[in-house]
């Protein structure tokens, strides 16, 4: 089983932005995007700081708590 390393697609999902719509806000490809939002590549600490600031919330709301 794949251990979830961020909740960047769950983030999306509560506030109503497309994994599209925030590839075009942050500069990025829509199939960037996709492998952050299926965990299969992580974002640097740079583009999770501009995700947060897209969708209004904290560096560490983008992150699964590790006693998750």
């Amino acid at each position: 089983m794949t251990k979830k390393l961020n909740r960047i697609k769950v983030v999306l999902v509560e506030k109503g932005v497309s994994q599209t719509e925030l590839a075009e806000v942050i500069g990025k490809s829509f199939s960037t995007i996709n492998a952050y939002c299926a965990n299969r590549q992580q974002p640097s600490l740079e583009v999770l700081a501009l995700i947060s600031d897209c969708l209004s919330v904290s560096m560490k709301d983008l992150i699964v708590d590790s006693t998750d």
